[in-house]
Order: C-alpha cells, then structure tokens, then sequence
C-alpha cells in the first residue's frame, strides 16, 4: 500500500501517529526555509510541513507525492476550523515524487467556471473533474443511485438491465444507428427508453422492474433536451396511480434525506396537469411565488390590440404593482 490512511480522515486524535499518504500539491506556501502544502486525495486534504527548502522549491501545483511523516497538532492560534484537517497538520519527513505536472491550463484548486472556457474544461476533462465543484457532483451522483437501489429493493423491486442495441421503434425523438459490420446495410438502433423491454417483463411476470438506464435521442441541443442521458425507468403490475405515486413519494423522500440532508414533509403536495396548466401555465410552476394566472379572455374579447386577440388571455397579479414606478417595470420587462 502506498498509504496507511486517507488524507481527509485525519483528525486531532491521530495526533503522535506516523501515517504515509498519497495525492495532489493543491495549495504551496512558503515561508522563510518552511513550506507549507495542501495535499489533496479523494477525502480531502491535509496541511504538510516541508523542511526541505530545496525539495520544496521543486514542488509545484498538481505534482503527485507520497508522503510519510508524523501527525502532529498545529501550534495555537493557527488551526483552521473550516477545515475537517484543520486541527493538524503532517511532518512531511520523507517526501516521495510520484509524478510530475506540466503547466496547468487552468487552476485547479480555485476559479470558478465563468473564468474557464467550457472548450478548455472539457480538453482537459481529467483535471476539471480534479475540482471541488464537478468533483463534489460525481460524488453527490453516486449517492443518489446507490439510495434509490436501496430503496427499489426494500420495495421488491428488481433491478434488469435491457439491451442497448435494439432495433428502432417509434418513439418521440430520433434515433441514433449503429451499423452492423457482420450484415452491411443493416443497423442497430439505441434505445430512447426501454419502453417495450419492460413492458415485455411485466408480461414475464416480473411485476416489479426498475433500471437506471442510459436513453439515447438525436435531438437538437436546448437546455432541458440532450443526446444521452440517465433517467429511472420503472415499471409495475397488477397497481393504480396512487401505488405509483407512493414509490416516488418514498424515492423522493429518502433521496434529498441521505444525499443532502434535507426532510421532505410528507404527503406531498399533488397536482394535476390540467391544474398546472390553469393556475400557472406550465406543467413545473415554481410554487415559492405561487403567483397564479388570472383569466382575461372575456374582458379582451372584442379588443383591437391584437397582441391580445388569442383564444386566451391571462395575468398574473403583482401585489402592489400599480405603485411601482415606471423603470422597476421596465427592469421586470428586461429580466423577463
């Protein structure tokens, strides 16, 4: 093993242990014959204390080391309580280069994303996802899936995986094709869902099929459409719509409980599309406003302002709206 623990398990009751540790130079500062690094692995980071003025001169941003030295408490007044490490720090005794960095295209432990170009991120995908942001997002992904196996097996569901090489079948979107090298001229077609494998299931009896299932559609880019994408697909016999909300209902629930820490309060709120489309005209209002749609049709029926003259008209009241002054709803009207 290249190391005995992980660099952002340490704590003050390490403190006395003699640890070797592998990962990334994220931060260097040096101070007079001293140089302080944050290494960085998976779990975190870890201050280190370099007394190797030469050595440390050499490090530099991304540089990979393994380092073993003693756990050892910071001095007094400089412990750093944002930090999970930030009661310790390591002696970086015996100092390791496990690789070298070339100069970085962008920094990696700082900067936010409007500073780098997407074109450049997605280059050099390999150290983006070094970065705290789409890192933490990897991660927060992999607690999602992993709750939601929990919960479809408790709820004796089970998990089958379908085939990705099918043939095309008529579904919303276009399909992407795979040609068939043994047959020329013939194609595979991805699936866009597998819609017709799990209904096939519930004719096998199987009553319970859920999948985490890539989808395939040749779409056009917009911010709610993209080629590839995950999607839960569920599928369940012999039930009625209430059994099916009560599985989202418990998915939901247990999802934003263990993957963010948040309590969803149960039941919760339903509503019908025809309602959605009433009240808010959309089938995803925002209900933190629940600013509802007011029908004016009748009141502009015989209207000569064609903007108006549409089967049918409808506002959303401003609480104290005819007071605001000129530019605010101008402003509004920009936004908008």
């Amino acid at each position: 093993m290249l190391r005995t623990h992980d660099a952002g398990s340490l704590r003050a009751s390490d403190a006395g242990q003699v640890v070797s540790l592998a990962g990334w130079v994220a931060r260097r500062r040096d101070h007079g014959g001293v140089a302080f690094i944050d290494l960085r692995d998976a779990t975190g980071s870890v201050q280190v204390v370099i007394r190797d003025e030469a050595l440390a001169g050499q490090l530099r941003a991304e540089w990979c080391l393994q380092i073993t030295g003693e756990v050892v408490l910071r001095p007094e007044g400089n412990a750093n309580s944002a930090l999970p490490t930030g009661a310790i720090e390591i002696m970086g005794d015996d100092v390791k280069v496990l690789s070298e960095s070339a100069p970085l295209p962008f920094p990696v432990d700082s900067g936010n994303d409007s500073e780098i170009s997407e074109e450049v991120r997605l280059k050099y995908r390999y150290l983006d996802l070094r970065r705290e942001k789409p890192a933490a997002n990897l991660r927060l992904r992999s607690k999602v899936t992993s709750t939601i196996r929990r919960v479809m097996e408790d709820l004796d569901f089970l998990e089958i995986e379908t085939p990705y090489l099918t043939r095309s079948t008529p579904e919303g979107a276009r399909d992407f094709l795979v040609p068939v090298r043994l047959q020329p001229g013939s194609w595979y077609a991805l699936p866009q869902s597998p819609q017709l494998f799990k209904q096939l299931l519930m004719v096998a009896g199987m009553e319970r099929y859920y999948q985490i299932a890539r989808c395939f559609r040749d779409e056009d880019f917009r911010a709610d459409r993209q080629p590839e994408f995950t999607q839960l697909d569920i599928e369940m016999s012999f039930i009625d719509q209430a059994d099916i909300l009560a599985v989202a209902e418990k998915l939901l629930v247990k999802i934003w409980k263990e993957a963010v820490g948040y309590d969803i309060k149960t039941p919760i709120r339903h509503m019908t599309y025809a309602d959605a489309m009433q009240n808010y005209g959309s089938d995803k209002p925002d209900l933190r406003f629940d600013l509802q749609l007011v029908e004016q049709t009748s009141f502009f029926a015989k209207t000569e302002f064609r903007v108006f003259q549409a089967p049918y008209v409808g506002s959303v009241v401003m609480p104290g709206g005819a007071t605001s002054p000129r530019r605010e709803l101008d402003a509004w009207q920009d936004w908008a």
